[in-house]
Parts: structure tokens; sequence; C-alpha cells
């Protein structure tokens, strides 16, 4: 069986390719000027689920995931450099709060049992990547030197622009977001700077050819992916915000370098709403993962809620989900105990199937599920499949919960809780509900009566 994946590009599902077994992949990473929510989260842990069901099946894989700390435009950041806010709103260094940030996000990658890349380029060390890049791009006439002395890329010189998104040229209207307004110096409104003119700006700025500056944000990503993974990308990962014009603007700059495809197959995951809603600063609904820790969750109740939903699929998460995926995990953990100690795996082709499928996660955790309680599969065998599902899900399966006794006064009030649902007094029911969970236990009733764990 071979993993097939669907491509934006051809927006069809294409097989994974590799050269000599092994599958190189780039995966745009953070700009670190603040921490990552749960929604940029989802796109890692897809890039880690694709490098899993590789490496399950004996292929290896080079990932390399950039570091942005030299910032770019966005709509959040109205007219300013993203890491130049922060750090004047901090009154750091912006290197300072690059370097935090960053070190914060591989922590958090660490929690959610993501792999890590063989490789984390920071845009602020690859410069001169981008400096030859940009040189070689005006040489060959698709990138000139605008009446501001910024360098722009001349989208009408690249023939197939719009391919990954499906946005054409003569369509495409001036000041789209993630692009700087102050650029009255290129010649097309669709052009994008791949050098900035520093102006009054005076940190976070390097000389080139054509002046003290700043690179943008497009041309990173080509030159340190063709650079460190030798022109080519068999997999390249990013977020459905991404594809366009971040991922449009990357493949035209990559492929006019090299006169072919650079990429084989771009892959995005879709957004990521929370209770119903996209996040934002603005809404006051950004989701951490710290936010998950404090409430007592399993950060990777949060893993399991993005393999129970197909990635290029819009997602809604929800504080009812967590908790509900906190509890499976719990259970199956449980479970494994309960099946024995071995390491010993099995392959489940019925698991494996969905992953290969277009990574179909839903049908593969149904399948781990069904496999769960089934009477016809020995417990030996149950945990021989768990473990094998393990090396892809990464839900530490095996991990052996704290067991902690209760004390003799939260017995007493146990019992007195049951006794008094049993004679129908609530408000009683309710009240030691609270003083229990006062002591650091979880309450709740369901068919089979009071049950309680430790919160």
């Amino acid at each position: 069986m071979t993993l097939a994946i669907y491509d934006t590009l051809t927006r069809e599902v294409k097989p994974v390719t590799s050269t000599n077994g092994l599958t190189t992949m780039y995966c745009c990473g953070p700009t670190v000027y603040r921490d990552a929510h749960v929604g940029n989260l989802r796109t890692f842990v897809l890039s880690d689920l694709i490098r899993r069901s590789i490496e399950i099946t004996g292929g290896t894989v080079n990932l390399i995931q950039n570091i942005t700390d030299v910032g770019h435009m966005s709509e959040d950041v109205a007219g300013e450099d993203k890491m130049l806010s922060e750090a004047r709103s901090k009154k750091r260094d912006p290197f300072e709060i690059a370097r935090t940030f960053e070190a914060r996000f591989h922590k958090d990658l660490e929690i959610l049992n993501v792999k890590a890349a063989q490789k984390y380029p920071r845009a602020s060390e690859s410069i001169d990547l981008m400096l030859a890049m940009i040189s070689q791009l005006i040489s060959s006439g698709f990138a000139y030197v605008g009446s501001d002395n910024s360098v722009y890329f001349d989208a009408r010189k690249f023939e197939s622009y719009g391919a990954i998104s499906g946005n054409r040229l003569d369509a495409l209207k001036p000041g789209h977001r993630y692009e700087y307004t102050d650029e009255g110096g290129k010649k097309f409104h669709a052009d994008w700077a791949l050098w900035k003119m520093a102006g009054a700006r005076s940190e976070m700025v390097w000389d080139s050819p054509w002046g003290r500056g700043f690179p943008g944000w497009h041309i990173e990503c080509s030159a340190m992916s063709m650079h460190f993974l030798d022109d080519h990308v068999d997999v390249h990962v990013g977020g459905i915000d991404l594809r366009f014009p971040h991922h449009e603007n990357e493949r035209a700059q990559s492929n006019a370098i090299s006169n072919t495809e650079i990429v084989n197959l771009w892959i995005h995951g879709e957004h990521l709403l929370f209770e119903g809603r996209k996040m934002s600063k603005s809404s006051g609904n950004v989701v951490l993962l710290s936010d998950i820790s404090a409430r007592n969750l399993d950060p990777l109740a949060l893993r399991l809620n993005f393999l129970e939903n197909r990635f290029r699929s819009q997602m809604d998460l929800t504080w009812e989900s967590l908790e509900t995926a906190n509890t499976t995990l719990k259970r199956w953990r449980k479970k494994m105990a309960q099946w024995g100690a071995s390491l010993e795996t099995k392959v489940d082709e019925s698991f494996l199937r969905a992953i290969e499928s277009d990574l179909d996660t839903p049908r593969a955790i149904q399948r781990i599920r069904d496999v769960e309680k089934s009477s016809e599969i020995s417990n030996s065998d149950k945990r021989a499949i768990f473990n094998y599902a393990d090396q892809i899900l990464a839900l530490n399966l095996n991990h052996i919960e704290e067991t902690k006794e209760i004390s003799d006064l939260q017995q007493s009030l146990l019992d007195a809780r049951s006794i008094a649902r049993s004679q129908k007094r609530w408000d009683d029911s309710d009240a030691l509900r609270t003083e229990l969970e006062a002591t650091g236990l979880e309450i709740k009733d369901d068919a089979k009566g009071q049950q309680w764990s430790w919160r």
C-alpha cells in the first residue's frame, strides 16, 4: 500500500513520493512573536501525522521547518512588523522576544508528541540564502528593482500564477492581506516585495546589493526549502490560510529559479474554529495548549480531537469535545494496562488502509474502537494492535495513569452523596458534589451510578 494525500495544486489525491526511500518535507513554521494557538498546532500535528505514516512502513523523512523571526505584515498588526510591534509593546529586544517564543513553540510540539524536524532554520540566519535567490530572480528577468529601490517579483512573468489558489492575476485587487502598504514602487499591484528598503526602520535590517533593508515574507520559505532540501520537496505542508498569497508566491519564486515544479504535493490543513467561531485576539477566544493543561486535561486530548476529524475539513473544537477525548484517553490507557505489558506490535491492515487513504483518521480511530470492543480479538492482540496504531496516533497509550488513594473524608462524602442520590435529595447531592470537587475529585453521574476520578 502507498500513502496518498490530496494535493491542493492538482485537486486530486496523489501518492507521496520518495527517492531511495527518503521523502523530503517542508512545513511552514511559526512567526515567533507570540505563542502558537491550537489552530496553528493542528497544522504541525498534520505534518507529524504524515511523517509517522511514512515511517511506519519503513520510509524515512527529512523534515525542514522554518522559524520566522524576521516578522511580516498581517491584518493583525496594521502597517507594522509583527516582531517589532511585540518588542516595542514589551520594551524588549526583538530577537529576545523571538527566542522566548521559539523555545515555547518547541515545548508545545514536545508535549503533543510531534517529532522534531531535522532542522529549524531561522529566517534571520538565512539572509544570505535569500539575497542570493533574489539576485538570481533579477538576473533571470523574474524580479526588478522598483522606483522606491525595493525589489519586487514580477507576477506577470510567471505564467501559471494562481494554480494553487485559483486566483487570476487580472482579478486580484490591490492591498490583499499580508502585503506591505507602502509599495508604490512596483509596476503591477499583484507584484510582491522580495526585499524592502529599511527607510526609517533601524532594527532587524541587513545590508544588501540594493541597500539596507529586510526580506519580504515569501522569499524566506523558497530560499530555505530549496537550500536544505536540494531543490526538491516531496511534501509541503501548511495551513489553508497560507495557500494564498504565501504558497502561491513561494511556488512562483521557486519554480522561476528551477524552471520546474519544486514541490510534488501541496498539503493544507483546514481552519480550526473554537466553539463555533474563528479564533482571534479581537474575539477573545484564542486557546493555547497551556489553557488545556490549566483545565487538568491531558494535552494529548487535543491531538486525539484533531485525529477524530479529517485534516482538510474545517473543524470546530469545543471544551466538551476535549473533555470527551480526555475520558477516552483514560479509558484506553486503563484497557492497555488490563491487556498486559507487552510492547509487541501487530500490523492492522484496516487501520493502515484508512491512514493511507488520504489520511482518513476518523476511520482509523473507529477501527481502534472496534478492536477495543471486539469479542473475537484476544486481549494480547488488542494490545499489540493498539501498540502498532500508537506509532502513528502518538497518544501515549502505554502511559500508566498515576493512581492515588482517596482519603477517609472523601470516601465518607462519596458515601453520603450516594445515599442522597438514592433518596432523591438533589440539593444535598449537589452540595456534596461541590465539597468533593474542592478536594480534587471530578464527579460524574451515569447509568451505572456515581463515578469519580482525580481532576
